[in-house]
């Protein structure tokens, strides 16, 4: 992406996620809350495929953006997450940037596109990432 594109906001435009691609059997595990979130937000969304859930990316990871974990068949917001769990500002401000440098970490991921619920969404197929979240959660979580 040029300078350019930096400053006017183009959208990188990415491959589509191949048919049969395992990313994709993964999201087709959360169907319908990704559905449901990409009704919901009108942001940008770039989605971790994982074993029966996703991790989703609203906004513009790594410096401003938002986060979704769909896990048992439904969306949890970050602000679920931080009343579920009684999370002080200071415990969700470090949870973001965690979750920043994770992103970051996968910065060299091949990156694909995908629609769900009508919504063009970026797919990061990473284990790598896929792994870094979940420790990020566990630990921030227990």
């Amino acid at each position: 992406m040029g300078l350019l594109d930096k400053f006017f906001g183009s959208k990188v435009a990415y491959p589509p996620l191949p048919a049969g691609n395992e990313a994709l059997l993964k999201l087709d595990a959360v169907k319908a809350p990704l559905e449901e979130l990409a009704h919901k937000v009108h942001d940008h969304l770039e989605v971790v495929p994982a074993e029966h859930e996703a991790f989703v990316f609203l906004g513009k990871p790594p410096m401003n953006f938002g986060m979704a974990w769909i896990h048992d068949g439904k969306v949890t917001s970050l602000n679920d997450l931080a009343k579920e769990h009684h999370l002080s500002q200071v415990e969700i401000g470090e949870l973001m940037g965690r979750l920043g440098e994770a992103y970051q970490h996968a910065s060299e991921t091949p990156r694909y596109s995908a629609e769900f619920g009508g919504k063009q969404m970026v797919v990061i197929p990473s284990m790598g990432l896929e792994r870094e979240m979940h420790q990020i959660m566990a630990n921030t979580l227990h």
